[in-house]
């Protein structure tokens, strides 16, 4: 167990998600990362890196998953419903009023340049931090090979999600499994 990390209250775990509830835009896993891994020191990489992984293979939004379980890691149910209510209370908020302004202002230009440049930029942080997190990932030549194949068949040949994870989720387990060490 790494000892410099630190264990966050409830109170510590709804301020956390609301900040980056509140910052995020376009994707909020990059802030999620820095949040819990650089800023608070909530977790690890490697501890992040398994979170994510599990949220996303699990229905539902990534950073919903990744919140509930980690809130649930430090307080059980509690601490679940702490980091989702901290994650979703601003950004429901701000949708609710952005949605009634959109609505009388959908046809300017100028806003429309606005949601294009957004999405740019939440396209970007995504990017940065999959490189980030493929840094950290173990140097191992089965690792790079399901990343890739997964790259491969979700962006190029634009197979189902759910199908590729069906398919390669278990075939990285098991080449974990097999190739782990201290192996009998």
């Amino acid at each position: 167990m790494d000892t410099s990390l630190h264990t966050p209250s409830r109170q510590e775990l709804f301020a956390g998600f609301f900040s980056v509830g509140l910052s995020g835009f376009g994707g909020v896993l990059p802030l999620a990362h820095r949040m819990l891994v650089m800023q608070r020191r909530w977790l690890s990489d490697a501890q992040f890196t398994e979170v994510l992984g599990l949220g996303q293979v699990l229905p539902g939004p990534n950073i919903v998953n990744v919140a509930v379980a980690v809130g649930s890691r430090f307080h059980g149910v509690s601490g679940a419903l702490a980091a989702v209510g901290g994650l979703m209370l601003a950004p429901l908020v701000i949708v609710l009023s952005l949605a009634m302004l959109y609505g009388h202002y959908q046809s300017l230009p100028a806003l429309r340049g606005v949601l294009t440049g957004l999405a740019a930029v939440g396209a970007g942080l995504v990017v940065a931090m999959g490189l980030r997190l493929a840094e950290r990932l173990e140097r191992r030549g089965w690792c790079l090979a399901t990343a890739l194949l997964t790259l491969v068949a979700v962006a190029w040949w634009r197979l189902p999600l759910l199908g590729v994870l069906l398919v390669i989720a278990p075939l990285a387990i098991a080449l974990a499994w097999w190739t782990r060490e201290g192996r009998p």
